[in-house]
Formats: structure tokens, sequence, C-alpha cells
């Protein structure tokens, strides 16, 4: 049997003021999500972006062809819904951040880190105020809780869009400082995502690449990059 798959119906996606922001409209009529809320976004980028996910669409819908709408749909059915444990989860990534575990061996990966993490570690303790503890291996280090709870207020300011996005820049580099620093700028996301893949390709440049292995972390650096880019719209004047 063949999948079901749900047909355009449209001719013309659109974007139009609405109470809160902008909406998207199908025909002239507004976009809901699964949820059945109102596709509104609180910027004109944002919306237009949606709306043109769903102009591209041909005969059938493709949903793996909306990103930025299934971001969306995800704010407000989900995030907005789900603020405090939404929170909770991408902060405790500060209590284990990648950039906070180095390696023992071999000297020049240890070196390598030293060199590109500690930089990112003196900007989080100077324009955060979230100094954080570095351990060798894999034994947990407890933070300073001080700092964790300014790492948590800086989540707690962001709106329900900037949210969904940092949660897919933080689990993606596995590092809470490093979506911080992706969502305030500090370096181009492509640095970023490059900053959190150097134990990967420190392994690859001594036993080769593994196919699989290169493939999954392509779709990675992907989401991590379309993630950058919804939180771009979602800041767009």
């Amino acid at each position: 049997m063949s999948e079901w798959k749900a047909r355009r119906f449209w001719t013309a996606a659109a974007v139009e003021p609405a109470a809160g922001g902008f909406a998207v409209t199908l025909d002239g009529r507004p976009v809901r999500t699964p949820g059945k809320r109102p596709l509104v976004l609180p910027t004109r980028a944002l919306a237009e972006a949606v709306a043109a996910e769903w102009q591209a669409q041909g005969d059938t819908v493709d949903p793996r062809a909306m990103p930025v709408t299934r971001a969306a749909n995800s704010a407000l059915d989900t995030v907005a819904q789900n603020r405090a444990s939404i929170e909770g989860m991408i902060a405790a990534y500060g209590a284990s951040d990648l950039l906070c575990y180095r390696a023992e061996a071999p000297e020049a990966l240890v070196a390598r880190q030293a060199a590109e993490w500690d930089p990112l570690l003196d900007w989080a303790a100077r324009d955060l105020g979230a100094p954080l503890r570095v351990t060798a291996g894999v034994v947990p280090v407890d933070q300073p809780p001080e700092s964790l709870a300014a790492l948590a207020a800086r989540l707690a300011a962001l709106t329900d869009m900037e949210l969904t996005a940092m949660h897919d820049l933080v689990a993606l580099s596995g590092s809470l400082v490093l979506g911080l620093a992706a969502a305030d700028g500090l370096h181009p996301p492509e640095d970023i995502w490059r900053l959190s893949r150097i134990d990967e390709d420190h392994q690859a440049s001594e036993w080769g690449v593994d196919e699989e292995a290169a493939e999954v972390a392509a779709r990675k650096r992907a989401d991590f990059l379309q993630a950058h880019r919804l939180l771009r719209l979602a800041r767009a004047e």
C-alpha cells in the first residue's frame, strides 16, 4: 500500500499582518499548526520564509522540505506550552558542557582543545558572568551554581522561537556555551560547528573518515546551520 500524502490545495502562499506578528495564509486562509494554533510569527522575515516553503511545494506536500515551518510549529505547539521543562533541558548542558571536558592525550589534541576552547570559556566568564571549571577525562566536575544560574537566565530571556532554535544549537553541538556564542554572533555558525567537532575531526585525521559517521555529521551540520538561520529570522527587524 502506498503512503498517503497531503496534496496541494492552494495556489498562493502569502504573509499578512496579524495580532502578535505576521500570519501565513494560503489563498487568503490563515494556516494553523498541527495543534490547531494560528501560525502567527514574530517577524515578517520569518513568516516570509515559512510562506516560501509552502509556495515551493509541488503537487504533494513534503514536510521534510519545510524545516522553518516545522520549527515554527514546534515553537507554537511545544515550546510555548512547556517553557520551564525545555529551558531546564537546555540549561542542563551547562553542567556538563563539551568545552569543559578535555582529552588527556595525545598532546596535539590537548593543545588544540586549549587553543580553540579556552577563549570561549573566557568569553563565557567575562561576558556571560559564567566561569566554568575544566577537567581532563570523563570524571564529572561540579560547576559553580552561580555560573549555571547565569547561563539559565540567558535562556529565560529568549522568546519561544529563539528558544526553539537554541535547543538545536545546543543539542547538536553538545555545548550550551557554543549555542550562546552562536546566538550572540561571537563567530560565524560554520566556525561554531567546527569548534564542536574538534574531537571527531582529530579521530578522522588519525584513523581515516568513516563514511557512515560522515553522513551523520553532515546531517547534523545542516540542522545546526538551519537552527542558526531560524534564530536570525526570529530576530530580524
